[in-house]
């Protein structure tokens, strides 16, 4: 196949849904050609059965030299706030984490917690690009990466500077790199490889540990070959494993503590996305939908899986719970959210022939994204689907309007040619 000049939009959006993805591209805009790094130690892994059977023990239940990660009381605490956190209990989480913070005052745990409340906070909104959050955010980060580097000078909790900074600029990046900001993304990106590989040979049995290099494992060999443009820049990179990267996201998944959800997240864009597989898509969004059934982004995520596969009833059944819960004032079921589940709700009654329910959900989502300066995928789609509606319903000149309207959008996946195709000649009603 011959390679593309560029990379479509459509397929840039796929890259960027993961956030630290296109740090690859935006790392090779600034590296070194001197700068070659080391290649990654291939660490012994269990095999596929030694996850399935559970052999690997919990993360941090051995301790590691230069480490408060494995401390007993530490961990509880962490559990608990984790538990909050993933359940979008935020004012919990912070509690804890400010307890954290007392006891370990100079220590870059404490800013790294407080972040995540943050950062959850940061992604279920990033389809309207709400920036509200990324000034803490950053904030946070740089805290972290200053306490890390103190530590790092005064010769104290070395393993955790080195594994608190990497995490940082690893989350720090994935955030920059989602708003754009290429060189800083860049900068960040190079930091962070910087110590991945030593941290995950610190223990290999830490499935924690496992979580940075099986992320740069999977995606250093699969975005090259699915993105030719980008396989230039990974000459000055270590190499990949596919497979690999897949059995330590995996075992972090299973066996993790601070970062099993991330895992687990991860996994869940793979095989949505990058490898789609309608089993494993469902294995992990089950898995984090049990171990955190109040997360409105995992239920949203659910539910656009089971419509994405056919599972129309299914879909239908989560949507409407997850428009139940967001007038019912449930926390974290935010209007980014919400606009999507109506989305597919309208989606699912243009198929079932319910033409009037359909227009007054995509009403719905285009009122909860008005607030927004971000023209999102499903504003694009929600007016070019209002347009499709009115001309199933013979009102021609609304759907004129509407299709007017997503010239005026910012393309998603092909909304403005749609939106012309139907003013030439009006949508004929079928499916698509």
């Amino acid at each position: 196949m011959k390679a593309p000049h560029i990379i479509s939009s459509a397929s840039w959006s796929r890259i960027k849904d993961t956030g630290f993805l296109c740090l690859f591209v935006a790392i090779g805009l600034s590296w070194n050609v001197d700068g070659a790094s080391a290649q990654p130690v291939p660490l012994p892994i269990a095999s596929s059965k030694a996850v399935q059977e559970r052999t690997f023990p919990k993360a941090w239940s051995r301790p590691i030299p230069g480490s408060i990660l494995s401390d007993p009381a530490l961990l509880v605490q962490a559990d608990e706030a984790l538990d909050h956190l993933y359940n979008m209990r935020y004012q919990k989480a912070d509690s804890i984490f400010d307890k954290i913070e007392s006891r370990y005052p100079t220590h870059p745990i404490g800013p790294f917690l407080k972040s995540l409340t943050l950062w959850w906070q940061i992604l279920p909104t990033l389809t309207v690009h709400d920036t509200s959050f990324d000034r803490p955010f950053l904030s946070a980060m740089d805290q972290v990466i200053e306490r890390s580097e103190r530590m790092i000078k005064k010769k104290e909790y070395a393993f955790d500077a080195a594994f608190f900074k990497t995490a940082a600029y690893g989350f720090r990046g994935r955030l920059l790199s989602d708003r754009e900001n290429w060189l800083r993304a860049a900068q960040d990106g190079k930091s962070a490889l910087d110590h991945i590989f030593e941290i995950a040979e610190a223990d290999s049995l830490n499935a924690d540990l496992l979580f940075g290099a099986g992320v740069y494992d999977y995606f250093a060999e699969v975005i090259p070959g699915q993105y030719p443009i980008v396989a230039p820049l990974m000459l000055f990179f270590p190499d990949g494993d596919r497979e690999r990267g897949l059995e330590r996201l995996e075992l972090t998944a299973v066996h993790g503590r601070f970062v099993a959800a991330e895992a687990a997240y991860f996994l869940l864009q793979i095989y949505s996305s990058f490898q789609p597989n309608y089993d494993k898509s469902i294995k992990y969004i089950t898995l984090l939908r049990e171990r955190y059934p109040d997360n409105a982004l995992f239920h949203v995520i659910e539910g656009r899986i089971l419509f994405r596969w056919g599972q129309w009833n299914e879909a239908t059944e989560v949507f409407n719970a997850v428009v139940s819960a967001a007038k019912s004032g449930k926390p974290g079921y935010s209007k980014p959210l919400v606009s999507q589940a109506h989305y597919f709700l309208g989606r699912q009654d243009m198929l079932g022939g319910e033409n009037e329910r359909a227009l007054e959900h995509f009403k719905q989502t285009l009122a909860l994204e008005s607030g927004y300066s971000e023209d999102s995928f499903y504003r694009a789609h929600a007016t070019l689907r209002s347009g499709m509606v009115y001309d199933r319903l013979g009102n021609r000149k609304a759907a004129l309007a509407n299709y007017k309207q997503v010239l005026k959008i910012d393309n998603h996946a092909n909304s403005r040619e749609r939106a012309r195709r139907f003013m030439k000649t009006p949508y004929g009603g079928d499916n698509s």
